[in-house]
């Protein structure tokens, strides 16, 4: 047209090898974790069945799935620890003999140098009411004693291996709490991933199969609220100037907005965990023949990382590395 410059950007579309070299965001092994169940009392994996393909491990299938994930070159995986007995403490947390604990242990030996072991350092999988702290007299999560119960599972975490501690519990004051326990006992070297944009969300409810979870109600009092998106990034600063060494949006594809806005403002490097009920969506949909199920993952990855991630956790971690070497 006359008038106008003659570029035509499809010209940068027309082969595969044009598309991949103009390509402004890539996947890497490096840049996925693997999320990982452990199962107290497992004789053998047990299938999650909202979770098409995921498995609770015992603890010796754990070091397969380990030993896979660092041939796979991914950059580590998450723990969750599922135990046979919970109470409303959420003792087992701190037992140097709970699964999560002993899980880490396996996994610190298993991996070596070629893994990043991380933790949940939560309760929820813990207590017997299925809240992220412990409660009060009315039954109300208390933040500050759930802050007590913090610090000693970070250092049970610390003392197993566990070289970051994933805080996903949403307490007010949980990473100065954290730093400060574990710096005080001589442990600055681990590093604390603060899940600071962490949304009370429907896409949560496979996860809660997978860790067995005893909740009755929701979590909307210390969890975000979905209609809310600077809180997110307002979050992610607080847990920054407290000493977070990463911040984390969950969960991801529904709030790419937060963490673009997160990505932008962080000093600190900024993550994204694509969360159980996204990852059985698209494994649905692919089994029952309505979409490309590689193309659905490879894509649902690669527009998190390109709305500022600069790692995701997902529970496709392994096979899509093997994809993308």
């Amino acid at each position: 047209m006359s008038g106008f410059p003659t570029v035509r950007p499809r010209r940068l579309r027309s082969t595969p090898a044009l598309r991949r070299l103009v390509a402004e965001t890539r996947l890497h092994p490096a840049e996925l974790v693997l999320p990982v169940f452990v199962r107290e009392g497992a004789g053998a994996p047990v299938p999650i069945s909202s979770m098409p393909g995921v498995v609770q491990h015992t603890t010796e299938t754990l070091k397969g799935a380990v030993a896979d994930a660092a041939a796979a070159g991914i950059g580590g995986i998450m723990l969750f620890g599922v135990p046979e007995h919970k109470d409303a403490e959420g003792s087992g947390a701190t037992d140097p003999d709970g699964i999560l604990n002993l899980a880490t242990r396996v996994a610190v030996a298993e991996a070596g140098d070629a893994l990043v072991v991380q933790t949940d350092l939560c309760l929820d999988e813990f207590t017997d009411h299925g809240h992220c702290g412990v409660l009060d007299a009315a039954g109300a999560v208390d933040n500050d004693a759930t802050l007590v119960r913090y610090r000693d599972m970070a250092l049970a975490q610390a003392e197993a291996g566990s070289h970051l501690l994933g805080l996903s519990g949403m307490m007010d004051g949980q990473v100065a709490a954290i730093r400060g326990a574990l710096d005080t006992a001589g442990r600055s070297d681990v590093a604390l991933l603060a899940y600071s944009g962490k949304y009370a969300s429907a896409f949560y409810g496979p996860f809660r199969e997978a860790v067995q979870s005893s909740l009755r109600g929701d979590r909307r009092t210390y969890q975000l609220d979905a209609a809310n998106r600077r809180e997110g990034v307002r979050e992610a600063m607080l847990d920054v100037a407290e000493g977070a060494d990463v911040v984390m949006v969950k969960p991801a594809m529904s709030y790419l907005d937060v963490l673009a806005d997160t990505a932008a403002a962080s000093p600190v490097p900024v993550w994204a965990y694509q969360v159980s009920g996204e990852y059985a969506m698209i494994e649905a949909a692919a089994a029952h023949g309505w979409i490309d199920r590689r193309r659905a993952i490879e894509e649902s990855v690669l527009g998190i990382r390109r709305a500022g991630a600069d790692a995701v956790l997902t529970y496709w971690a392994t096979e899509l590395a093997g994809w993308i070497r």
